[in-house]
Formats: C-alpha cells, sequence, structure tokens
C-alpha cells in the first residue's frame, strides 16, 4: 500500500540531491529561460504562446491577481469572467497562517462548514449553502478532481480560487456549488532554497523545504519540490497525530512550441478524529440542542485514529500548432486510501449528560479518480469579431471501495467525560460498498470579443454521458451468506449550456449576465442513514448571475446577483436518504480583494441568501431554508504594512456566519458566531537569506460554537490557535 510513497519519497530525495550538486557547479548569474507572457483578453490579433513558467500571481506582493487558472477561463483576467471567482492569493495564504483549505476558502462570500468541520482531519464546506463534494469540486491546476479526504497541504501551493456557481460545461457532473481550484508553485526563472519551521501554542511543530532549479543550456528544463513533515495538535483533549507531505512540480519548454507540465504529490497523514453529535429526537417539533461543550473537549479516544494515504498525478502537454491553434492535453490519477475509526455521541440526557459514543469501524476504504482530457484551442478574427474557441473532450472515471464493520456503542458523558477504553470492531456483518462513475463529454465553447472589447459573447455547450453503479454487498459472517443490493443508473446525450453577455464600460471594468444549466452526480447515503452507501440518480439544475466587477486603484470589486435551482435531499422519518423535489438558492454576494494604498491589503466578502426548499408534496420542508444554510455570511482581513519600519507588517480580520437550521424541516437552529484573528510579520536580509519571522492567530476571542451543521450531525469549533514561523530564503 505504501510502496507508490516510499517510491515517490526516495525519488524527491535524489532529486533534490541532484539539484544542489547542479547549482554547485552552475552559473548562478545566468539568465533564466525566455517566458512568454500568456494572451491577454484584450489582445485581438496576438498569436497562440506558450504559458509563462513561474504561473503565479502576477501582482507581486498583492491580494489580487490579474488572471485566474480555473475551468474554461484559464489565463483570463477575472474582469472577463461572467462568474464569481474569488482568489486567495500566496499572500493572503501566508498574512494569515492558512494551514486547512477551508482556512483559505473562509474568505470567499458564502462559504461555510458543512457536517463535520472541528479540523481534526478534513473539512467538508458549503458554497451559497450547496454542499461541494469532495471528490468532484475539488481541482488541481484546474484539472484533476482531487479527493478531499484530509486536510490537503498548501505548502506548495500559489494561490486558491474558489469559482462560484454551475461548472458542469467544463467539468461535467459536479454540483453547482462551486469549484475550489488548487494552483501549484512552478518552478522560478532563478533558484530558490526555502526553509521554513512553524510551531503552535500546543506543541505541534512542522519543517517545510522548498526548492527550485533550471536545468539545460538555456534554463529549459525546471522542477520545484516542497518536503514536509510534522507533529499535529490543535488544542482539543485526547489527540495525537502527524503529516508528512512532498510535492515535485516540473516543467520543460522544447523550443518554441511544446511546454511540458507534471505535477506529482504525496500526503501521509495519522491522527485522533473528534467526535461529532447526532441530533437528538424533536420534542414537540423543536429539537433541543446540547448545551455548547468546551471547544476543548473530546469525546472520543485517543486511539480513534484516521489515517490516510494521498497521491495525485498530473501531466498536461501544450503544443502550438500554427499561428492561431494550440493543442492541450491533460492526464491525471488521484488516490486516497483511509482507515477511519470516527464516532457520534448520540441518545444523550440533557440534565445527567449520560449518552452513548457509537463507534464506526471502517478499516479499508479506497477512492480513485483518473482523469483525461484533449482541447483544441484557437485565436482568429472573422469580420470584425475576434474568437476565442474551445473544442474539447473529457473523461473522468471514479471509484470508490469501501468496507464497513459496523458500530460499536460505549457509555460515556458529555458533562463528565470517561476514557473511551479500547474495543474490537465488531464480527457480525461485514458490508462493502463498491461504487463506479464514468463521466465522459464533448463540448465547444467560444468567448467573442467585439466593439474594440466592449462586448463579450460566451456561448458554449456539453454533451454528456453518464454512468453510476453501486453494489452493496453484506455479509453475515456467521452464515456466511451474502446479500447484494444494486443501484444501477444512466443518462446519455445529456445537454449543459451556457451562455453569457458582458459589457465593459472600460478596460478594467464589466456588467454581466449569464445562464447555466449544471449535472451532477447524485447524493452518497452517509454511513448513519439506513441506505448507508446508497448513491441517488444524477441531478440537473440551473443558475442565472448578473454581477459587476471594477478594478479601481488596485483592489477589484465584485458584485453579483445569483439564482440557482437545484434538486433536494432530505432524511425521511425512516432515517433513508431520499430526493426531495427542488430547491432555490437566491442571493447577493460582494467580494473585494487587492491594495487600497501602497500599505494596506485587503481581503473582504459578504452574502445574503435566500434559500428555500420548492417540493409542496413534503410539507415539513416546503418553503423551509436547507439545513446548514446560513442567511447572512462575511469576512474582513486586512494586513498593514508600517511605512515607518521596513519588513513590519499587522493584520487582523473578522469571519461571520450567522444561524442556521438544524435540518430541512427547521426543527431548530444554531446561532450565529463571529472568530477573530490576528497577526504581526517581520521581514529582514541577514546576509544573503530573506528571513521573515510570523506571529499569527485563529479564533482570537477563543469563540465556542457549532461549526459544522448538517446531515442530523453537529460539530465544534477548534479552540483558539497560536502558530509561530520562521522561514528563509536563499
Amino acid at each position: 500500500m505504501h510502496t507508490p510513497a516510499r517510491v515517490l519519497r526516495t525519488a524527491l530525495l535524489v532529486f533534490a540531491s541532484a539539484t544542489c550538486s547542479a547549482l554547485a557547479q552552475s552559473d548562478p548569474s545566468a539568465e533564466p529561460a525566455n517566458s512568454v507572457t500568456p494572451p491577454t483578453t484584450n489582445s485581438s490579433t496576438a498569436a497562440v504562446q506558450l504559458e509563462q513558467f513561474n504561473v503565479s500571481s502576477s501582482r507581486v506582493h498583492s491580494y489580487q491577481t490579474d488572471r485566474v487558472q480555473v475551468g474554461s477561463f484559464r489565463d483570463v483576467n477575472p474582469v472577463d469572467v461572467p462568474l464569481t471567482v474569488n482568489v486567495m492569493t500566496r499572500e493572503v495564504l501566508d498574512a494569515q497562517g492558512d494551514r486547512t483549505i477551508f482556512d483559505a476558502v473562509k474568505n470567499a462570500a458564502g462559504v461555510t462548514r458543512a457536517q463535520t468541520g472541528g479540523g481534526s482531519i478534513a473539512d467538508n464546506i458549503a458554497i451559497r449553502g450547496i454542499t461541494v463534494e469532495n471528490r468532484g469540486n475539488f481541482r488541481l491546476n484546474g484539472s484533476l478532481p482531487i479527493v478531499n479526504l484530509a486536510d490537503t497541504s498548501l505548502e506548495n501551493k500559489e494561490r486558491v480560487e474558489v469559482l462560484k456557481g454551475a461548472t458542469s460545461l467544463y467539468y461535467g457532473f459536479v454540483p453547482p456549488s462551486g469549484v475550489v481550484n488548487l494552483v501549484t508553485k512552478r518552478p522560478t526563472p532563478g533558484p530558490l532554497t526555502a526553509l521554513s519551521v512553524m510551531v503552535n501554542n500546543y506543541g505541534a511543530i512542522t519543517g517545510h523545504v522548498d526548492v527550485s532549479r533550471r536545468f539545460l543550456d538555456k534554463n529549459q528544463a525546471g522542477v520545484r519540490i516542497n518536503l514536509v513533515q510534522g507533529s499535529e495538535d490543535i488544542g482539543i483533549d485526547h489527540f495525537s497525530g502527524n503529516r508528512t507531505f512532498e510535492s515535485l512540480a516540473a516543467d520543460w519548454k522544447i523550443g518554441d512550441r511544446v511546454l511540458i507540465r507534471y505535477d506529482v504529490e504525496n500526503l501521509n497523514k495519522k491522527a485522533s478524529e473528534q467526535e461529532i453529535f447526532a441530533l437528538l429526537a424533536p420534542v414537540n417539533g423543536v429539537i433541543p440542542l446540547p448545551p455548547m461543550p468546551p471547544n476543548t473537549r473530546n469525546l472520543a479516544g485517543e486511539w480513534q485514529k484516521y489515517e490516510t494515504h494521498s497521491l495525485a498525478n498530473l501531466a498536461r502537454v501544450d503544443v502550438i500548432l500554427s499561428h492561431s491553434w494550440t493543442l492541450v492535453a491533460e492526464a491525471g490519477h488521484a488516490l486516497t486510501f483511509r482507515t477511519r475509526l470516527t464516532s457520534q455521541f448520540q441518545n444523550y440526557n440533557l440534565l445527567t449528560g449520560a449518552g452513548m459514543l457509537s463507534i464506526t469501524f471502517n478499516p479499508a476504504m479506497r477512492y480513485t479518480n483518473d482523469n483525461y482530457r484533449v482541447e483544441l484551442f484557437g485565436r482568429f478574427d472573422t469580420f470584425n469579431v475576434h474568437h476565442n474557441l474551445s473544442i474539447g473532450e473529457t473523461s473522468n472515471e471514479r471509484d470508490q471501495d469501501v468496507y464497513l464493520k459496523g458500530n460499536v456503542a460505549v457509555p460515556q458523558n458529555m458533562y463528565s467525560p470517561s476514557e473511551i477504553p479500547q474495543v474490537s470492531a465488531p464480527t457480525a456483518t461485514t458490508t462493502r460498498t463498491l461504487n463506479h462513475l464514468r463521466d465522459t463529454g464533448s463540448y465547444v465553447y467560444d468567448r467573442l470579443v467585439a466593439f474594440n472589447d466592449h462586448i463579450q459573447v460566451i456561448a458554449g455547450v456539453r454533451l454528456t454521458d453518464f454512468r453510476s453503479n453501486t453494489y452493496v454487498f453484506t455479509t453475515n459472517n456467521t452464515t456466511g451468506v451474502t446479500t447484494v443490493a444494486p443501484a444501477l443508473y444512466a443518462v446519455k446525450d445529456k445537454v449543459s449550456p451556457m451562455v453569457s453577455l458582458t459589457y465593459k464600460p472600460t478596460l478594467n471594468s464589466s456588467i454581466y449576465v449569464s445562464y447555466l444549466k449544471a449535472l451532477e452526480a447524485g447524493a452518497t447515503a452517509a454511513n448513519a442513514q439506513a441506505n448507508a452507501g446508497f448513491v441517488l440518480p444524477p441531478l440537473e439544475s440551473r443558475q442565472y448571475e448578473v454581477g459587476a466587477k471594477v478594478d479601481f486603484h488596485g483592489v477589484l470589486y465584485q458584485v453579483a446577483y445569483f439564482d440557482i435551482e437545484r434538486p433536494s435531499t432530505f432524511i425521511n422519518a425512516a432515517n433513508f436518504l431520499t430526493a426531495n423535489g427542488k430547491a432555490g438558492y437566491k442571493g447577493t454576494e460582494f467580494f473585494a480583494s487587492g491594495e487600497i494604498v501602497g500599505s494596506l491589503s485587503v481581503i473582504a466578502s459578504g452574502t445574503v441568501l435566500d434559500a428555500k426548499q420548492l417540493n409542496p408534496a413534503t410539507p415539513t420542508t416546503y418553503q423551509q431554508t436547507p439545513e446548514g444554510t446560513a442567511r447572512y455570511a462575511g469576512s474582513l482581513f486586512l494586513e498593514w504594512r508600517a511605512p515607518f519600519k521596513k519588513g513590519l507588517s499587522l493584520s487582523a480580520g473578522g469571519f461571520y456566519i450567522g444561524r442556521r437550521p438544524l435540518n430541512n424541516a427547521g426543527q431548530g437552529f444554531v446561532g450565529g458566531y463571529t472568530t477573530y484573528s490576528a497577526g504581526i510579520a517581520y521581514a529582514f536580509k541577514l546576509s544573503t537569506a530573506d528571513v521573515t519571522l510570523r506571529i499569527t492567530s485563529d479564533n482570537l476571542t477563543d469563540k465556542v460554537a457549532w461549526a459544522g451543521v448538517g446531515g442530523n450531525l453537529l460539530s465544534t469549533n477548534i479552540p483558539r490557535v497560536v502558530r509561530m514561523s520562521v522561514k528563509a530564503a536563499f
């Protein structure tokens, strides 16, 4: 199982040794390889060119970027994207000391935690009230769907992009919540060696090495290696863990017509998993909430480890065919293997605190994604209209193989917790769930620019075939009898259109309207449901969005109104996950990022969301807000670089989530809450090294709140954490 990890780790160490030897023999003053600036949206007559080697935020030390890398909008200025796209640059990630994906995307409008979310293992998130699917909506470099079932490492990421809403034209069957895109750091034009150490107030410590080198006569080839190792501690009881992470990013420019890129990253993490609270049955139509426990309390045992191994490979080749045409081919594979001893605290007495901790044994869970794409891209003129035409074919296959040995209930008390003794897995029944999804599609997409770039029209359509095969094998280990329950769904020639109209009063502003249809795989019933493992039929939704953007004096402002209608699900009285008609999500979002003045950076967001379930055939949920959906959410983060002391910067932020319903029937709510962050950093020169000392704090006031809501579950936020780091770059 761990052979690929050992091979990768050995290869990285050999590569690191080789680069150091090459550096010793090379001329440090050698000129970097010629890099070509990617075509901008206003270069109507420019030829197709290879992208820059260094795919990074092109505005140095900025909270804003002038291009995105997600979906069909690669290398497009955010002003020209007729959807809401929020970008968290490396500067934002560093200033906040971000450790997880949620740390980064909490800056984006309308992003909240869903179900679990204490931060001990991984975050489930929702965008615009719609849960983000952990196997389809998280992308590496705009392409490969990674399996986000463990804390995805950010050390090798240049930025995090959130493209809101429906994205089926490019990505196929994914929920219309949006796509979270992780853009990796590329090899730098010159040599780079960076060493850093981060510790927190609970004793966790992480070391990080970042090395970049270029090779060949004209530096046409480059590699960048990131190695991370550390212990984990988030300040809760009965917790311990460790994490290792390795990644390699390689570029090779062959002449002026071919660019090859390759990324591989490997994560191993083992840590205790905090318990989650199961909701009690309603009393007179209202679900009684347990008293808010201390956010340091963990009712589970330290021995209940979540162990995961994740590996992702992605290769891309760009070939210039002519002055106007280029061919892009991509292939990727993502694997996650995990074992899990999760627990729910349930059937508790609110007076005495006595209840049962139900421990679920998943001894082997394997998930894979195989993704392929071929795209022909052309830039040409017809009469006075400039075309940016893409014609593509894509295929994505997802496999899931999950074992469930059942549950063991252990007495526990939420007011006076006791040490949970290690227990063995039950042996009566074993359930194995096999699920295979295949999503293949062809698409054509054109962005037409006319009237001196003042008018842009996007029209595209995707034709998709989709198949979902699920088999649940239940074995009675006493009799040896196995029963099989299949769930098979298939659709062919499903059409997903997109059309938008953008008017640009100036080069740096736009007003747009867009319409999209989205397709997504049906939801999968969780372990706690009576039909655990079953995948519901595929779903179809639609979205309208009207918005405006302006890049004004260094700050990109975005405001949008969206209207999404999608199929809804709920857990019925028999504890089955089932369909529930339609749900509507209407709202207004605001996002701003950039530099107000040269010394003051800002990233701010706000959302007002009106979400309702629209199925009158289910009166208990009709016109109710979908579970876990907040009407109001907002954030503000500022960083000030002191003019009186070069290298000194101060930062502060606030993050608000409004009250949210416990279930789809609106039988109770958790209150809204605000957390605060603060930081200080000092950068200086020490001999030939650029050194940065940084202290950041999350949940500065140690707020205690219910962070995750959904699926009849509740989870708390984590306590205040203070991180201290030192980084030296040569």
